[in-house]
């Protein structure tokens, strides 16, 4: 079961109060933002899309593979291609999952200001943009680059694990969702490990992804 948490409460099961004031009576799109390093993708970051697409009635969520991330400092991270191609293969069964190649295409560091920025300028003027995260990380969005223009650039969604809770203080609650994904429990860190380990990802992560992955044979230890 989910639930999701507008303003930070729960509010009306599924659907918030957040949601509907967002969604009713609005005569343009709604636009998930994904943002990820997707290292790789897994069910879990499917699972969340899907489940904050239907609780804000959003029209498509776009998958945004990241260049470089600012907080993946000390670990090596796979290429941009193999992590995009991953995405591609792993949304490619739901028409309104898509991806997009506007952060690696840019290359530097990954800022979600600048994600934001640039796909607003691909869309028609007033699509509302919903930015789907996970809680942890949403927690730490005051120490985000430009961090009080986002709030006026998107909804901020933070997706969680059941019972988990999330210290608020200074985020606006009227910009600020939760929802809570049961999936969220599978983690890219461990789909590594476990294929480093020589262990199986069947059903942690798409089989197409899986199938990628021994292809080119990704997370396998380099002496």
């Amino acid at each position: 079961m989910t639930g999701a948490k507008g303003g930070l409460t729960q509010d009306e099961g599924v659907t918030t109060s957040a949601a509907k004031e967002f969604s009713a009576g609005r005569p343009r799109r709604s636009i998930g933002i994904m943002g990820g390093t997707f290292d790789p993708i897994h069910h879990g970051h499917l699972v969340a899309a899907s489940e904050v697409m239907e609780a804000f009635h959003l029209d498509q969520v776009i998958f945004v593979p990241t260049a470089m991330q600012p907080f993946k400092a000390g670990r090596r991270v796979t290429s941009a291609e193999h992590r995009y191609l991953m995405t591609v293969v792993a949304t490619a069964s739901n028409p309104r999952f898509t991806v997009s190649r506007v952060d690696i295409d840019r290359g530097g560091t990954t800022y979600t200001i600048d994600t934001l920025t640039d796909l607003s300028e691909e869309y028609p003027e007033g699509t509302d943009f919903y930015f789907i995260t996970g809680a942890d990380a949403l927690a730490q969005i005051v120490q985000w680059k430009d961090s009080d223009r986002l709030f006026e650039m998107a909804h901020f969604i933070g997706v969680t694990r059941p019972g988990h809770t999330l210290d608020a203080s200074g985020l606006p609650s009227a910009s600020v969702s939760l929802v809570e994904v049961p999936a969220m429990a599978i983690s890219s860190t461990d789909c590594r490990a476990r294929v480093e380990a020589g262990k199986p990802v069947w059903y942690l992560v798409p089989d197409g992804v899986v199938q990628y992955i021994n292809k080119y044979d990704l997370y396998k230890e380099v002496d």
